[in-house]
């Protein structure tokens, strides 16, 4: 089996203009895809620098090969079934701002540098007091980018015509505008003066966005036969859905520089990304992130699985249609229709999406994606959504680790939240983890136990689930 390198295939090569924080699974299947695609269709011609953004992340391995890998897409389109195999060959290299600070901001100083995207996850978009200019590199995503961008402003001379095109894909409501006040609490805090911040302000355009594309990641079940098909040891194989979706909140005008729509992708520029965000993470993310401890404490692997499944399938279901939906202001049948397609998308036979790449981050995405539902169905409804607090519930069942059968439970998070479920655990009351986990406003900006009757719902449940198991606990509330 030939390994895969720019030695042993022949790619093209592009003009780096694009820094992309983030190096996994998603972005390579999503937006370095499109780019790809871009690069076959149109004249954009360009490559992606990737950046490693938290430290012990897994550039190296990317690197190994050159930084090419394989997208496998597959499903249905047009009722017909797809099955496609690319080789993704934009990404020119990789770098680990921990272990060379100085290529990373070297970067600044090519001038066809034009794009920056991003996908740090929902936690990922957040000021850090604790970083300092001078840190190498600054721990936080948006903290790096400013010492980027500074290195940039200083290089160039305050050039307005060097500013970068900023386009975050993390999903958070208005990401953009996020990641922008995050910006300028770091030129505020590190005193960086008012030419800096004039030259990011107009030079420096940061467009919400919201991106949609289901991406399982490596296919553990098929690899071998995937690997054989295209006769090279691809160990950064990526499986994706064939739907993708892209809405870029930002002048029509950027696809004169970013020609996505020309190259017949759906990716769309728009007044506002609102509608598409607000139905996209509520219906789709919302269900994934409770589904998923759900499924997999039931003894289920996969999305498909759960919904498949006789009980977990209607406790889905419920989430999706019942307590969610009500929540969302768009016309019945369009929220209707759109659920419906959101279902067929993860019973896809040809994607194996396992649950445990889901759950990444549970508790920021929970805040995110499923408490605005859980407030606006109290409000409305008078009561609890009990299958989305049964969702908490397992999140932080999940969290206590331990063992399913054979498998060792490893949640993966932030480490204070890690370190928090640890002691809460330790106590070994359900009432105290509920109360310490709402309580915790470090999670959730609040403290939750001030909603009524959802310290004493997640205690029941938590308390359910340790005596008779998970899916006696989703029997009780279906």
């Amino acid at each position: 089996m030939k390994q895969l390198n720019r030695n042993t295939v022949k790619v093209q090569t592009y003009t780096e203009k694009v820094i992309q924080f983030g190096e996994g699974n998603f972005l390579r299947a999503f937006a370095d895809w499109i780019i790809w695609k871009m690069n076959q269709t149109t004249d954009f011609n360009a490559s992606v620098v990737a950046i490693q953004p938290r430290k012990g992340g897994k550039i190296k391995n990317l690197t190994v090969q050159d930084c090419l890998y394989h997208v496998n897409l597959q499903g249905l389109d047009d009722g017909k079934t797809v099955d496609n195999i690319d080789l993704v060959d934009v990404i020119s290299r990789g770098i680990d701002p921990y272990e060379d600070l100085d290529t990373f901001l070297k970067l600044a100083e090519q001038p066809e540098m034009r794009f920056i995207i991003s996908n740090t996850t929902e936690a990922g978009i957040a000021f850090d007091s604790s970083c300092k200019f001078t840190d190498k590199p600054a721990v936080s995503f948006p903290g790096k980018l400013v010492q980027l961008l500074y290195h940039r402003f200083e290089f160039f001379k305050g050039d307005v015509n060097k500013g970068f095109i900023i386009l975050p894909c993390e999903l958070i409501f208005h990401n953009g505008e996020h990641l922008k006040e995050c910006i300028n609490q770091y030129i505020e805090h590190w005193n960086l003066g008012s030419d800096f911040k004039l030259w990011f302000d107009k030079s420096c355009k940061v467009y919400s966005t919201l991106v949609d594309r289901i991406v399982p990641g490596y296919p553990k079940d098929n690899a071998e036969k995937i690997i054989q098909h295209i006769g090279f040891d691809d160990k950064q194989l990526v499986v994706g859905e064939v739907y993708h979706l892209w809405v870029i909140e930002a002048p029509e005008s950027l696809s004169d520089e970013f020609p996505a729509d020309k190259a017949g992708l759906n990716v769309h520029f728009v007044a506002s990304e609102a509608p598409y965000h607000e139905r996209k993470v509520t219906l789709l993310n919302g269900p994934h992130t409770v589904l998923s401890p759900v499924g997999y404490l039931s003894g289920l692997n996969t999305v498909r699985e759960c919904c498949e499944d006789s009980l977990i399938g209607r406790f889905i279901d419920k989430v999706m249609y019942d307590e969610l939906l009500p929540t969302l202001n768009l016309p019945q049948d369009e929220l209707t229709k759109f659920a419906d397609d959101v279902k067929n998308r993860f019973k896809n036979p040809f994607v194996k999406h396992f649950v445990t790449s889901i759950m990444l981050n549970s508790f920021p995405k929970f805040k995110t994606r499923d408490l605005p539902g859980l407030k606006i169905y109290l409000e409305r409804k008078g009561e609890l959504p009990k299958c989305i607090v049964l969702g908490l519930a397992a999140i932080c069942t999940y969290y206590k680790g331990g063992k399913r059968g054979n498998d060792e439970i490893t949640p993966n998070d932030a480490p204070e939240i890690i370190s928090l479920l640890k002691n809460l655990w330790a106590i070994g009351s359900c009432a105290e983890v509920s109360k310490g986990v709402l309580g915790a406003d470090f999670i959730w900006d609040e403290d939750l136990n001030k909603i009524s009757g959802l310290t004493a719902m997640l205690t029941e449940f938590l308390e359910k689930i340790q005596k008779d198991g998970m899916r006696s606990a989703v029997e009780m509330v279906l």
